[in-house]
């Protein structure tokens, strides 16, 4: 029994010497008011100052049979030296407790020896510092020990004794557990040996209230309800209530008392009568009597401490084993109890008493595995309910009952409630018995219970304090969002649970830190996943709170991570319990949003200004619209603010931002181009050849016209309904807005360089992908825009302003007095607006276009200029002076385009003027040659018609036959006229 107190330290005995005897007192009730006896409930009327008595009365009819030698009774008026002489004689019950200096459960605990300089114990005697002070003091016996602990008066004692001994008389050699005390007793005493009548009167009533206890509400075995023994006794005991029973050897009332007492009390469980007596060791009676004798283990005067002579003490009390029905599995469950609810009754201070229970445990978890008698694992089961339940109570919520000033405690306490736990899972539980293949560990499956349900609760507290926080600040500026306080506080939790409790749990369950930050981990994502369902646009506290709850998930993987390092598996299983917040992912999904949003207004707004704009030339410096103006601005302040951003991930979204920035521009400058035309917009109908009829069956060089009309030279598509956007000036304002837009490319991309490397997101890293920072669609599309418009401009110029003098004008009729100069005139002019117009960075190029117009404008008047055009051979002079005049107002005495230019926009003119000058047979000859070859006729077979290429080319037959039909002599005639009918005159 001592070596369960190897870690309990033990307070000395705080009785100097014997003390006077007491008042009849119940004994302080302890402070347990939440926790009831497991041993339940007497089902009668029993305080607990009675149990006190019975005990008492048990314990000293126990003790005085138990050496067969009488109990020696030593009234008050005896000297001191008879009773020295007395406590030497009777050293079963009265053993001097001088002889507790050698017990066994001193030196465990460490109690100083007499003569230590520490108090000694009451039985230690001791004389003072100084000779002739008087004489030593007794010993006190054991049996005085025990009344001063249970605060029994020494009449009550002395009565006890007289009446035992009158019973050891009357009764020679009768063992104690063939009588039924209570019984005995009544017998015995009288009303002489009281006060008065109702102390006896109170004394008769409570020992007819243990009969009735013992032998009819909680028999050892199992009563008839129809045995009429029990009615009678019930009669008798009832009837007591109301008038005092005689008690007398031969008075009828008794005779017929002890006789129902003695059929119930000698019932065994085959239904013969037995010679023991069964009147106090049913449960839960003699629980709660044993329960009364253990708890005077404690010191009277020091509710939390051992007293010295505990070893003594205990060999008395384990004597009424016989009487109670107990045995040493059932005292170790009752210790175990009792050790325990003194711990609680006593304020929780005292951790060696927790220990000692824990200890006391291990002992009974052993007796669990080899008796496996019912009523023993009821009474089990119910005590190690009662103290698990004490236990996880406090463990549940953890936190709320234990911080760094009393961790200690919850050491003590969780060890306890786990040695409970495994006992009654292990042992007791038949589904454990059939789990028991899949290895159940019952301490770490309960570690589990205990942080799951503590940081949860812990989560919920804190959750209401972060709550609080943000009501009490939403008035104030820059007040944190609820959730990012949350996040704040979480994290510092967590914190405080791996430095404080998780070294203490990590005994029982070695991933403690990581499961706790796991269960936080999700009550903190669950909160957050609520949260980001309602969020549709991004907003300061939106990112706030996001960003809090990625640093928060980081921190606590983090933690997770470290407790894991030693872990069979890594950590893998703690860390699929943390499903990822994805805070970034959210983030980042919101800023999509938010890009998206922002790239849809700034496409309306190109819609709306482009819908406003005018084209007109401007006196600004940028010579470009307004509109394109606005749309920049809007691009950098959509910069601006996407940088603005609290977000952590402005590189990762800089391409989103960039592309869509980039589609957008890409819209305006289709827009800016759209509906001006190309080049065929404003190439006139191809007219017919001359010499054809209407009726002619050659329909296939088309219809017969006598000049270039309006209605037959314009394109449809051509806007001439009083559009003024489409005209030179507008061109050349919308080639402008195209130039000045792709020069600032450059600006915006150093621009975002800038934003990003001033963006406390961004790394060197970042910096090194060029391309993720350029606009790639838009500048493309600027050039090719520019392209477009250049040509659109070159060809509407020529074509469209200018046709009257080139289409309608030259060289009809006689070619020598309709030559170029009105058209040179024209195209001066107009060269002159567009220099001074048009961007310089896109002045070559249009007039470049110019001169390609021009040029095509020219060999359309010589090869397509329609019936009102006839050359001879003497006209080619002419020609080709007019077409070096057209030339040299390009090259512009050098101070135009290059030399090189103009003669590459040159080449088809110069290989087709010579046809001019050629004589007609020849061209005729060359015709047929060519035809021949091309479409493999014969000499004999009529020459096919060769269509129309576009391609003006001395070596392509339609060129050479375009040439015939404007020359104006009669070879050419006759052979129109027989190879392809056409009429001889023009």
């Amino acid at each position: 029994m001592a070596l369960l107190f190897r870690e309990l330290s033990l307070g000395h005995s705080k009785r100097d010497t014997t003390p006077p005897p007491p008042p009849i007192i119940p004994p302080p009730k302890p402070a347990a008011d939440n926790l009831p006896s497991p041993f339940g409930q007497i089902s009668i009327n029993l305080t607990d100052h009675q149990l006190t008595l019975t005990a008492y009365e048990i314990f000293v009819a126990a003790c005085r049979t138990s050496s067969g030698k009488p109990l020696t009774f030593v009234p008050n008026s005896h000297s001191a030296e008879l009773l020295t002489q007395n406590s030497l004689n009777s050293f079963s019950y009265q053993r001097s407790l001088t002889y507790t200096a050698a017990s066994k459960v001193k030196k465990v605990f460490g109690l100083n020896l007499p003569g230590s300089g520490s108090k000694q114990s009451p039985g230690s005697g001791g004389s003072g510092s100084g000779s002739g002070q008087g004489k030593p003091k007794r010993p006190m016996t054991v049996g005085e020990l025990m009344r001063n602990q249970m605060r029994v008066s020494e009449a009550m004692d002395s009565r006890v004794r007289r009446a035992l001994l009158r019973i050891s008389a009357g009764q020679v050699g009768r063992r104690i557990e063939s009588m039924v005390v209570p019984l005995e007793l009544l017998q015995q005493l009288k009303v002489s040996d009281f006060v008065d009548e109702q102390e006896y009167d109170e004394w008769q009533k409570r020992t007819l209230k243990v009969l009735e206890a013992g032998l009819i509400l909680h028999p050892r075995i199992p009563l008839d309800k129809s045995n009429s023994a029990a009615q009678r006794l019930r009669q008798i005991i009832h009837g007591a209530l109301d008038r005092p029973i005689e008690t007398g050897r031969n008075n009828e009332s008794m005779q017929v008392l002890r006789s129902a007492v003695t059929s119930l009390a000698n019932r065994s469980n085959d239904g013969s009568l037995s010679d023991s007596c069964h009147w106090a060791d049913g449960i839960p009676l003699n629980l709660r009597l044993y329960e009364v004798l253990l708890q005077s283990c404690f010191d009277a005067n020091d509710d939390s401490s051992i007293i010295g002579e505990f070893d003594e003490l205990m060999e008395q009390i384990k004597k009424t084993w016989e009487i109670l029905g107990l045995n040493q599995t059932l005292h170790n469950i009752c210790f175990t109890w009792v050790l325990f609810h003194r711990f609680v009754a006593t304020g929780q201070m005292d951790l060696e008493l927790l220990s000692a229970a824990d200890g006391q445990l291990t002992e009974v978890a052993k007796d669990a595995k080899v008796t496996k008698d019912s009523q023993y694992s009821k009474i089990l089961s119910s005590t190690l309910t009662s103290i698990m339940g004490w236990a996880e109570k406090r463990l549940l919520a953890y936190h709320e009952t234990f911080d760094r000033t009393n961790v200690g405690t919850m050491e003590a306490i969780v060890s306890l409630g786990v040695a409970a736990a495994k006992i009654l899972v292990e042992d007791i539980s038949n589904e454990y018995r059939r789990r028991r293949r899949t290895e159940v560990n019952v301490a770490r499956e309960r570690i589990e219970t205990y942080i799951r349900s503590s940081l949860r609760t812990a989560f919920a507290q804190v959750m209401e304090k972060a709550d609080s926080c943000r009501r009490a600040s939403k008035n104030r500026p820059n007040a944190l969002p609820l959730l990012a306080i949350l996040a704040k506080d979480v994290g510092s939790l967590a914190v405080n649970e791996k430095q404080v409790f998780s070294p203490i749990l990590k005994r029982w369950h070695p991933l403690a830190a990581g499961l706790a930050v796991a269960t936080l981990h999700v009550c903190y994502g669950n909160e957050l996943k609520q949260f980001i369902s309602g969020i549709t646009e991004l907003t300061p506290d939106a990112v706030q709170v996001l960003r809090a709850a990625d640093q928060l998930e980081k921190d606590l993987v983090q933690i997770a991570v470290e407790d894991s390092v030693e872990s069979d598996d890594g950590g893998k299983a703690i860390i699929r319990e943390m499903p990822p917040y994805e805070a970034e992912a959210a983030i980042a999904n919101l800023v999509k949003i938010w890009i998206e949003t922002r790239l849809d207004r700034l496409e309306e707004c190109v819609d709306r200004h482009l819908q406003q704009e005018l084209w007109s030339p401007q006196t600004n410096q940028k010579r470009c619209a307004p509109s394109a103006v606005e749309v920049l601005r809007i691009v950098n302040e959509t910069l601006d603010a996407f940088f603005q951003l609290p977000i952590p991930m402005h590189p990762a979204l800089l391409p989103e931002v960039i592309n869509g920035l980039d589609r957008c521009l890409q819209h305006y400058i289709a827009k800016a181009k759209s509906s001006c035309g190309s080049r065929n917009t404003f190439l006139p109908t191809m007219p017919a050849l001359t010499r054809c009829t209407i009726s002619s069956k050659f329909q296939g060089f088309g219809k017969k016209r006598d000049k270039f009309t309006n209605s037959q030279k314009r394109n449809p598509q051509v806007a001439t309904n009083g559009d003024n956007s489409f005209g030179i000036p507008q061109l050349c304002v919308r080639i402008n807005t195209l130039q000045w837009i792709l020069g600032e490319f450059d600006v915006l991309e150093k621009r975002i360089i800038t934003l990003l490397r001033n963006s406390e997101s961004a790394h060197i890293e970042d910096f090194s992908n060029g391309l993720a920072k350029k606009f790639e669609l838009s500048p493309a599309a600027c050039l090719e825009g520019i392209q477009k418009l250049c040509e659109a401009a070159a060809y509407r110029l020529v074509f469209h302003d200018l046709s009257h003098t080139l289409l309608d004008g030259l060289y009809v009729g006689d070619p020598s007095s309709s030559r170029i100069d009105p058209f040179l005139q024209e195209l001066e002019r107009n060269l002159l607006f567009v220099s001074d117009t048009i961007h310089e960075k896109s002045c070559t190029r249009i007039i470049t276009e110019i001169m390609r117009a021009s040029f095509d404008g020219f060999l359309l008047v010589l090869l397509a200029g329609g019936p009102s055009r006839a050359f001879t051979r003497k006209d080619s002079q002419i020609i080709e002076d007019d077409f070096e005049v057209l030339k040299e107002m390009f090259w512009a005495n050098g101070d135009g385009l290059p030399t090189e230019l103009i003669d590459k926009f040159s080449t088809s003119v110069r290989s087709v003027l010579p046809l001019f000058r050629t004589e007609t047979e020849s061209i005729i000859e060359q015709f047929r040659r060519l035809t021949m070859e091309r479409y493999k006729s014969n000499a004999r077979s009529r020459l096919p018609l060769p269509p129309t290429s576009g391609q003006w080319d001395p070596s392509e037959p339609n060129t050479l036959l375009r040439v015939l039909c404007y020359r104006n002599d009669e070879p050419a005639s006759k052979f129109l006229k027989k190879t392809y009918d056409l009429p001889k005159k023009l």
